[in-house]
Parts: C-alpha cells; sequence; structure tokens
C-alpha cells in the first residue's frame, strides 16, 4: 500500500494487490475514478474477481484488448517504450529502490506537465486533459 509519502512500493511481483495498489493511489490522486475506463491485458491480476471488485468499488469501467493483438495494447506499449528508451536503457544501478523510484517519478512528472503529444494535439497529457475537462464543464452548463 502507498506511504504516507504518496510512495508506491517497487516490487518484484506482479500479484492483484500490486495493480490494486496502483489503482487506489490514482483514484486518491485524481479524486475518484467515476466513469473512467481502464484498458489492460489478459494478465492474471487483471482478470481476476479482487480487481473486478475494486473496479465496481471505484466505478471504472474494465476493457481488455484481443488476446495476442499487440495492436491493441499500442499506445500503451509506446509509453513504456520512451520510457524505457528515455530513462531506464543506460542505467545499470539506481541505487537501489529509492533511486529508481525517483529517476522514474522524474520522468513521469516531464511526461505529463511538460512533453508535447502529437495524439494530443501538441499538449502535453495534463494541460490535454485540463482543456478537455473545461470544454466538457462548458457544454454541459
Amino acid at each position: 500500500m502507498p506511504t504516507d509519502q504518496g510512495e508506491v512500493p517497487i516490487a518484484d511481483h506482479m500479484r492483484t494487490s500490486l495493480v490494486a495498489d496502483a489503482l487506489h493511489m490514482t483514484a486518491r490522486t485524481r479524486g475518484g475514478l467515476d466513469g473512467s475506463v481502464l484498458h489492460c491485458d489478459h494478465g492474471a491480476h487483471h482478470g481476476s474477481r479482487a480487481f473486478a471488485d475494486l473496479c465496481d468499488q471505484l466505478k471504472v469501467t474494465r476493457s481488455m484488448g484481443a488476446v495476442g493483438s499487440s495492436a491493441d495494447n499500442a499506445a500503451c506499449e509506446s509509453f513504456h517504450a520512451s520510457l524505457e528508451r528515455e530513462t531506464l536503457q543506460a542505467a545499470r544501478d539506481y541505487g537501489g529502490p529509492a533511486g529508481c523510484r525517483n529517476r522514474v517519478f522524474a520522468w513521469l512528472t516531464r511526461y505529463n506537465t511538460r512533453r508535447r503529444h502529437s495524439a494530443n494535439s501538441h499538449l502535453s497529457p495534463n494541460e490535454y486533459e485540463r482543456r478537455h475537462h473545461t470544454a466538457k464543464l462548458t457544454l454541459a452548463a
């Protein structure tokens, strides 16, 4: 479970508890996930009853792609490729879990706040979401 400082443990497993911790942290960070869609692969942790129950509790719709279709998960694969290429590829030693966490956190901060993405009209993900959310609120008013 995340610590008081908001840190998520780095784990050497992919059990449901790890994925659940990440989903709980996301819900806390964003102030809820009502209406969100979570697209994932067919890993055992994503198909578990505990994970399904958590998604129901957080009002998250689960989406799973076709088995064996890399194109179905292209956005996620592209994200991981960028993370590895820009942050992790040349590293041989991260100085332990805290060093690795800090390095990935710094990259994620840049990725979400400053890095422009062609799929988002050349806006950062945070700016794209802010504009989209504002537009939805304006249309609803």
